[in-house]
């Protein structure tokens, strides 16, 4: 990495640290940085003691873990964050839920830009704001230590000891003036034990922490669901959150705000044609237009057809 580049991200972070009255412990829990890593490069060195009077250069991995947290780009971009309409609610509802410890559940389309929200709202917010990705094959045990690990808080041996610490430390945020909010993404694979340790969460940090499930209506079938067939702890976190739920706008299939500087009218047909959300979009364009850059070639159909190994016939409905 150039030395420039190590320059403006130690002057970037100092700004970063300075705007949001965080620790340099803070930029190490969430980028992974090593502390001692962090000192020395906000004061401009970007070399550590290697021992017996040598001294060896900062790996570029963690410039580049600083660099995302600071959205510092060192190579050009080929797909921008964008004020959708999806993404200006969220963004609303994180706000407000943060502000006043809601609990809230977030409905959007698959690909509509959900996550992209999410880590822009954490970064607004490094101090008090955590967020974690549920997988379809989480047990309830190995999300709390996601939750765990999001918090830097010390996992216990059991589930209810993981959720009375994790409570605690959010408590502990809220008692020193910090606004507290537990973010759980793709929540439609919660199953129904970490549905139930949600009811837990609630019960532990109503006032003093904001809750927010965020995921598709699958979620929201799913509760349905559980509720008419009486699952334990499901009326009980049924009632809490009722009339917590809100629903992102539907995803704009023009495009409009995506596609403003292709001039290529059978790719504009092509893209509004195919791309069911602003995920599959950005998984067409990237590529392609980074291929585009390097054969020095404007972006058209018959590119995107030879990026990615589409013949006349699958694209015929397009044209």
């Amino acid at each position: 990495m150039k030395q420039e580049h190590k320059i403006n991200i130690a002057n970037k972070l100092q700004d970063y640290i300075n705007l949001h009255g965080i620790p340099q412990s803070t930029v190490s829990d969430r980028t992974g940085v090593r502390k001692e890593y962090i000192t020395t490069i906000l004061k401009g060195v970007f070399t550590y003691d290697a021992g017996k009077g040598k001294t060896g250069d900062i790996p570029d991995k963690h410039f580049m873990r600083l660099a995302e947290l600071l959205d510092y780009s060192l190579v050009k971009k080929y797909w921008k964050l964008r004020a959708t309409p999806q993404f200006t609610q969220m963004i609303s509802i994180l706000e407000e839920a943060r502000e006043h410890a809601y609990t809230r559940l977030i409905i959007g389309e698959t690909g509509s830009g959900k996550s992209e929200a999410i880590a822009a709202f954490a970064k607004k917010h490094p101090a008090d704001v955590f967020h974690v990705k549920v997988g379809s094959e989480d047990t309830l045990n190995g999300l709390l230590e996601k939750v765990c690990n999001a918090l830097k808080v010390p996992p216990s041996k059991q589930k209810s000891a993981k959720i009375r610490d994790i409570s605690m430390s959010l408590k502990m945020l809220h008692s020193y003036g910090k606004k507290p909010q537990l973010i759980f993404d793709e929540s439609e694979y919660l199953k129904v034990s970490a549905l139930c340790s949600i009811k837990e969460f609630y019960d532990y940090l109503d006032k003093y922490c904001s809750i927010v499930m965020i995921g598709t209506a699958q979620l929201t079938r799913q509760i349905d669901k559980l509720r008419y067939k009486d699952a334990k702890g499901i009326p009980q976190l049924y009632r809490r959150i009722k009339f917590g739920r809100r629903y992102l706008p539907a995803i704009d299939k023009t495009y409009g705000m995506f596609l403003n500087e292709i001039k290529d009218r059978e790719l504009l047909k092509f893209l509004r044609s195919e791309c069911e959300n602003y995920g599959e979009l950005h998984d067409v364009l990237v590529p392609c237009l980074r291929e585009a850059d390097r054969l020095d070639q404007p972006l058209t159909l018959s590119l995107v057809r030879k990026v990615l190994n589409i013949n006349e016939v699958e694209i015929f409905k397009a044209s």
